[in-house]
């Protein structure tokens, strides 16, 4: 016993090291294994952790205020801005018809009041499990999706004000003068944590500058000041975190700092949240609480249907299509986030009984699955902004200055890869002008005098040499680089920042599945991290040799349009024919299928009249089957990336790159782009357009 909180530690960081893997191996949610794990090794199981453990009280409490933080962290405020009087109205719809509809299931199975009430919150708020759904697909900036993501902010706040409501009702002596003291506290309260910790941190920022590790306690201190601020004045401290996370949104942005803050929270305090939960999970009860199927059911049917109700009544306020409709509904029903956080509170503080924490808990296992795959089927119809039609000459190549010479930065470390790279990048500078920088990564050593170091200067050297007899072959600027540092990442990204490359053009490395979730995965990190766009290539063959290219588009969207420009760039000096192609479900109609294909068609004449290219549309449920046939014919295949950290909870139906590269049989190039390259990009385009130096302010240099 004397050894008990490391023990626990030890326990905990096993499991949720390991058991998401495991699962996420069988294409099932990774906190579903960690609710598992909690069940079986807590007192219902092995008793190898106990829910009254300090340590483990300690632990749980900080992810469940970070789940909250989080939550809040992850609403974009810009988009809300946006449509906001229409996010606000659906926002209304999407909370209180599950409020009500919830607190009616309460009353019917017995609950009081100020339980039912509870009850009835718990259905109102949702969690944007399929963001990254809609993201993939290009329809973020359909109206009825802007404003079911605004109606985050609404709904998750009005849940969390109605659990510190009926919290402090149950745990004091009820009054009108009562309730009023505390909602005027929380008014006071929220104003300050928004208004004033979105001051400071602006403050704080501007003068701390590039000092990351101060700037990461900075965003912590916000979190738990603004929990125990939430306790003060009586209410949960979840609400404080949300509020915090709020608050602080703007200010960290999406950079590295923000990167931190999530990853700490994702890989150690929330796991840990959830097997917390799973502790308390009594198998022979929750079977029993399954068994009397009547509450959970009615959790069940309550929630889904006053979420497509709230949905119904948008449509008919602002004539959205069915399409749109269903989308907004498939949105806001999965329940994870703020309704576990609500619901385990309001477990604790008596006011939710076992049953109802069983029956939630069924609720996010099959809102977390069905809401996502609702959404992966409805949100390819979406009709959005034609985003290519906004697109000028200069978003086609990845420079912030399009008279800029092309930099394309080559990593070089296998020799049978070094002359197909070298290649790939002297056929787009040929086409473009600019320059080849092979690089050679040297891991530091402690010493900087020991053989092993010289050694690998030398096979650096040598791999270097190589690469500039490539660049007299192939008639193109070659200017070779060797940079000692931390580690092979490190090395890609700082030189390629350094040398201000518009592109990286690197092999395809063979660590995959566990082992790289594991101990890393070089080109995950280097997409992960990089300033500008990563060319992943897996060649067959001599680039030179290439006569016949595939590129799956899924929807148009300025990003598909960029892929469409590289790989124009490289047919061009191919003398190569480029095949487009689009799969749509089965059940797609032919209006849908013409029109798809029109606007290909509209893409290719606009951007790129001088290409060899064909248009292809396929109806076919099985996407990776689809294009593993395309391919057959072909030479080469494009795939698009884009990077982004899975936040915990989110559900990952399918890796369909992985699919494809494991099965395709002819040559591969993954054009991943790092996330907000975009954004940074029409930032940058903006300060270009200043007038003269003297207008900039000194945070804009």
């Amino acid at each position: 016993m004397h050894l008990e909180p490391i023990v626990s530690f030890a326990i905990l960081l096993t499991v949720i090291l390991i058991v998401p893997l495991l699962f996420e191996r069988f294409k099932l949610p990774g906190l579903i294994g960690l609710l598992i794990a909690g069940v079986a090794l807590g007192p219902h199981g092995l008793h190898l952790l106990n829910t009254e453990s300090e340590t483990l009280k300690l632990l749980s409490d900080i992810g469940l205020v970070y789940l909250m933080f989080v939550a809040g962290l992850g609403i974009d405020m810009e988009q809300f801005e946006q449509t906001k009087h229409r996010s606000i109205g659906f926002g209304t719809f999407t909370f209180l018809l599950p409020l009500i509809t919830g607190t009616i299931v309460g009353r019917m199975f017995g609950f009081g009041w100020n339980a039912s009430v509870l009850i009835g919150s718990l259905f109102a708020s949702h969690t944007l499990l399929a963001y990254p759904i809609i993201s993939r697909l290009g329809v973020i900036k359909n109206e009825a999706v802007t404003v079911t993501i605004g109606a985050t902010i609404f709904t998750d706040i009005g849940s969390l004000l109605v659990l510190a409501v009926c919290v402090a009702i149950h745990q004091g002596a009820f009054s009108t003068f009562s309730l009023m003291k505390l909602l005027l506290g929380l008014v006071i309260y929220s104003a300050v944590i928004l208004f004033g910790f979105k001051w400071l941190g602006h403050e704080f920022f501007r003068r701390t500058r590039d000092e990351q590790g101060n700037q990461f306690l900075f965003i912590l201190m916000v979190v738990f000041i603004s929990a125990l601020g939430a306790e003060v004045i009586g209410v949960e401290k979840i609400v404080g975190a949300f509020l915090a996370g709020l608050a602080v949104n703007e200010v960290i942005g999406s950079g590295p700092v923000k990167e931190k803050v999530v990853f700490v929270g994702n890989v150690l305090f929330i796991p840990i949240f959830f097997v917390d939960l799973g502790l308390l999970i009594d198998i022979p009860g929750f079977i029993k609480s399954i068994s009397s199927v009547w509450l959970t059911l009615a959790i069940l049917v309550g929630l889904i249907g006053s979420k497509g109700a709230a949905a119904l009544l948008a449509k008919v306020v602002y004539r959205y299509n069915w399409q749109e409709m269903i989308t907004m509904w498939s949105l806001s029903l999965p329940q994870v986030a703020a309704t576990l956080a609500a619901t385990l509170v309001g477990y604790r503080a008596g006011l939710l009984t076992e049953g109802i924490l069983n029956g939630v808990i069924v609720l996010m296992m099959v809102t977390a699955t069905l809401g996502p795959l609702i959404t992966a089927r409805s949100a390819p119809g979406l009709i959005t902004t034609d985003t290519t039609s906004e697109a000028s000459e200069s978003t086609l190549v990845w420079k912030n200055d399009p008279s800029q010479a092309l930099t394309v930065v080559v990593p070089v470390r296998n020799p049978e890869t070094e002359r197909n790279l070298i290649e790939m990048a002297a056929l787009l500078i040929r086409r473009e002008s600019g320059r080849v920088v092979p690089l050679a990564v040297t891991p530091a050593h402690i010493h900087m005098d020991s053989p092993e170091l010289e050694n690998d200067i030398q096979q650096s050297k040598i791999l270097l040499s190589k690469a500039v007899e490539l660049g007299r072959e192939f008639g193109v600027e070659v200017e070779p680089l060797v940079r000692i540092d931390q580690g092979i990442v490190h090395g890609i990204n700082h030189a390629s920042r350094e040398q201000d490359a518009n592109l990286i053009v690197m092999g395809w490395g063979s660590t995959t599945g566990i082992r790289a979730r594991l101990f890393g995965n070089v080109i995950d990190s280097v997409l992960w991290a990089s300033h500008c766009p990563v060319a992943v290539t897996r060649l067959l063959d001599s680039p030179s040799n290439i006569r016949s290219i595939l590129v799956p588009i899924e929807n148009l969207t300025q990003e598909a349009v960029r892929v469409v420009r590289f790989v124009e760039i490289f047919a061009q000096a191919n003398q190569a024919e480029v095949t487009l192609l689009h799969v749509c479900a089965r059940r797609t109609s032919p209006a849908r299928v013409a029109w798809m294909e029109s606007q290909l068609n509209l893409l290719v004449s606009k951007y790129f009249p001088q290409s060899h290219t064909n248009i292809k549309v396929l109806a076919s449920d099985n996407l990776v089957n689809a294009i593993l046939k395309a391919s057959k014919s072909c030479d080469l295949v494009v795939l698009r990336s884009r990077r982004r950290r899975l936040n915990i909870g989110e559900v990952a139906l399918s890796d369909v790159t992985t699919e494809i590269v494991r099965q395709i049989q002819c040559s591969v190039v993954l054009l991943g782009e790092p996330q907000g390259y975009q954004d940074n990009l029409s930032k940058a385009r903006e300060v270009v357009k200043k007038s003269s130096p003297e207008n900039l302010t000194k945070q804009e240099i």
